[in-house]
């Protein structure tokens, strides 16, 4: 028979073994946060991670240090965050490519964001657009069709970030409206294909408006045509392929920030109220949409209903391409 007192003993020295081996996360928690982004620097993703690094610091009291893991569109990244511990110490920035579209294009992944991750908050909604390189005669997307058809012999190679990405997909698509041979030629980021669009290296590229406004407005690359319902504050000159009467592409994908699953409710909590704070400050909401960006706090619980929907769209997108997951 088993003794009551040494039983009792043992049942609550596994209880406290337990909770001391558990995650843990207090307010006057001095460790610095990494933020985890999936592409190189330099790039989109990276400059607002960093723009919303510094005034999170200041808010919350800690460092939090951008930490670039780029490769496979993200998918490192991901990984990196699956297995980081979930004390508050580690969470990841990123965009839709990630967190929609890879888990539908990829077979094993290395991770799912439903089971893996925990929504933290979002912050932005973008779109993506077709820009054209300096060489590239064209200044609309009709001059452009019309130059792959008549100067090209209907074929021309179009930059994208990633394979198998959202501005693939649009390759296709575009392939399919316009009736001409568009290759997507796949970049590890945008940051390489901005270098050899900016080269002449290749005519043209999809991704996303933040990549290449700056270009634009500085004369060195021209934007087109945008996704999206509307055209961009950023960049009012440019129309939407809806207003070319090419519908199907109004949704707009978002930017949040996830931690690992079992992350501490406080921490998350507390990050995503700050977080919150510096969307609504006058200089990082000017910056942002100067970037490009539609500025707009989500919630945890926005976030996640925002990913569920562009994911049904992209998933129907995806499966009408035949596309088969590698």
């Amino acid at each position: 028979m088993i003794d009551r007192r040494t039983f009792s003993t043992s049942l609550l020295a596994t209880a406290a073994l337990g909770f001391a081996s558990s995650p843990t996360w207090a307010a006057n928690d001095q460790r610095p946060i990494h933020i985890l982004v999936g592409f190189p620097a330099g790039g989109g993703s990276d400059a607002i991670a960093r723009l919303l690094a510094e005034k999170l610091k200041d808010l919350l009291g800690r460092n939090v240090v951008v930490d670039n893991r780029p490769g496979a569109g993200g998918q490192v990244a991901a990984q990196q965050l699956k297995a980081a511990t979930p004390d508050g110490t580690t969470l990841f920035l990123s965009h839709d490519h990630t967190i929609s579209i890879l888990p539908q294009v990829v077979k094993k992944p290395g991770f799912d964001p439903k089971a893996d991750f925990t929504n933290v908050g979002g912050f932005a909604t973008f779109v993506n657009g077709l820009a054209v390189s300096p060489n590239t005669p064209a200044k609309t997307v009709p001059e452009f069709i019309d130059w792959v058809k008549t100067q090209q012999g209907g074929k021309s190679a179009v930059g994208i970030p990633a394979p198998a990405s959202t501005p693939e997909f649009l390759v296709q698509l575009l392939t399919k409206k316009y009736e001409v041979d568009l290759v997507a030629a796949p970049y590890k980021g945008s940051a390489p294909m901005m270098a050899d669009m900016l080269g002449n290296q290749i005519p043209a590229g999809i991704g996303s408006v933040q990549d290449f406004i700056e270009y634009h407005r500085a004369g060195k690359l021209r934007m087109v045509g945008v996704l999206g319902s509307r055209r961009q504050a950023a960049m009012p000159d440019v129309p939407t392929f809806s207003e070319l009467g090419f519908k199907g592409l109004e949704d707009e994908p978002f930017y949040g920030i996830w931690a690992p699953k079992g992350t501490p409710a406080a921490f998350i909590d507390t990050f995503t109220r700050a977080l919150q704070k510096v969307v609504a400050m006058p200089d990082v909401n000017k910056q942002l949409t100067d970037m490009g960006l539609a500025v707009g706090y989500m919630s945890p619980r926005q976030l996640a209903t925002r990913e569920r929907a562009y994911t049904q769209v992209w998933s129907r997108i995806i499966k009408e391409s035949g596309f088969n997951p590698q």
